[in-house]
C-alpha cells in the first residue's frame, strides 16, 4: 500500500475507470488549451518531485478467546503442528496457510502472530478456533481484537538521524551505545517508530490505519534533515530487504583462518571433546 496518493487532474468514473476532460479542451480555443497544457505540465512536474512511499505490513499481532477450558494435555496428543511447553503452561500450534503461529493456554485465551493484514489475522484466529472444536472442544469465536501491528518504509533519502534527535528531544531518544536507531514516540496516532541513518523506519502501532498515519506524520519531519544515502547505506538496506542481518565490520582487522588457527589453535579436535577417550 502506498501513503502517498496524488492527484494528477484525472477523474474518476463510477465504474472505477479514468477519464480525462476531452470535451472542454476540443470546444475551447487554442490559446485556452496551450494554457492548459502548460498547467497540466506544471502539475505533473509538482506530482513527479513527490514520491510514493510504499508500507509492508510485516507482522499483525491477534489476541482471541475461544471461552472454554483447553485441556493442553489432549490439544499435544491429538493436534497437529502442535508444540507443548509445559514450563510455560502453554501450547504453540502453527497454520501454513495463513502462515501464523497461535499461543494457546488453559484458559481459553488465545493470541496469534504472524499474519501480514488485518482480514488474514481474523482469517487464521478463526481457523484456529476451527481446529480446537474438531478435537471436541465446544469453542466459541469471542473478544476478537487487533493488539500490535509492525509495519515497515524506506524513505528515497537517507537521514541525519543526531540532528533529529536534537531537534526533537521531547519524542525522540537516541542511545548509539544500545540502539543504532532513533526511537520517536508519538501520542496522536499512539506509534512507536525506529528511525534509522539509512532512511529505514520501522513502525509499531495498534493497527495499521494508524501505521500509515504515523508515517505520514514522520515524513515532513525527516525531510528536512535529509541526506544522500553511502554505499554502505545502500548496501544495509538490500541486506535487510534479503532478510539478512548486517553484521559490524571491522575495516581496520582481517582476521584470516591461518590467524584464527594460531589465536585458537587448531579447532578439528572439537569433535572429540564430547567423547569418553578426550577425558581418559
Amino acid at each position: 500500500m502506498a501513503t502517498a496518493i496524488q492527484e494528477n487532474g484525472i477523474n474518476s468514473l463510477s465504474n472505477g475507470n479514468l477519464s480525462h476532460k476531452v470535451d472542454e479542451q476540443n470546444s475551447s480555443s487554442p490559446s485556452e488549451q496551450s494554457e492548459s497544457i502548460v498547467k497540466s505540465e506544471e502539475t505533473t512536474a509538482d506530482n513527479s518531485e513527490t514520491p510514493e512511499i510504499d508500507i509492508v505490513i510485516n507482522n499483525v499481532v491477534c489476541s482471541f478467546s475461544v471461552r472454554c477450558h483447553l485441556n493442553l494435555r489432549q490439544i499435544a496428543l491429538h493436534g497437529s503442528n502442535v508444540e507443548y511447553r509445559r514450563e510455560n503452561g502453554m501450547i504453540t500450534m502453527k497454520l501454513r496457510k495463513p502462515y501464523t503461529t497461535a499461543s494457546m493456554w488453559s484458559s481459553g485465551k488465545i493470541t496469534c502472530t504472524g499474519a501480514t493484514s488485518e482480514p488474514q489475522a481474523k482469517v487464521a484466529a478463526r481457523r484456529y478456533a476451527r481446529c480446537l472444536q474438531k478435537l471436541g472442544f465446544k469453542t466459541k469465536f469471542n473478544n476478537f481484537r487487533v493488539v500490535n501491528v509492525l509495519g515497515t518504509c524506506s524513505m528515497p533519502f537517507a537521514i541525519k538521524i543526531t540532528a533529529f534527535s536534537e531537534r526533537f528531544k521531547e519524542h525522540a531518544e537516541y542511545e548509539p551505545e544500545l540502539h543504532p536507531g532513533v526511537t520517536y514516540k508519538l501520542y496522536n496516532p499512539k506509534a512507536t517508530l525506529k528511525i534509522f541513518s539509512t532512511g529505514s523506519i520501522t513502525v509499531t502501532a495498534p493497527s495499521v490505519a494508524d501505521v500509515q498515519a504515523a508515517i505520514e506524520h514522520i515524513f515532513p519531519l525527516v525531510y528536512e534533515f535529509r541526506k544522500e544515502r553511502t554505499k554502505e547505506d545502500i548496501l544495509a538496506l538490500q541486506l535487510k530487504q534479503r532478510g539478512v542481518k548486517r553484521k559490524r565490520s571491522f575495516t581496520h582487522i582481517d582476521i584470516e583462518e591461518q590467524d584464527y588457527e594460531e589465536h585458537f589453535g587448531d579447532t578439528s579436535d572439537e569433535e572429540n571433546y564430547g567423547s569418553d577417550e578426550s577425558w581418559d
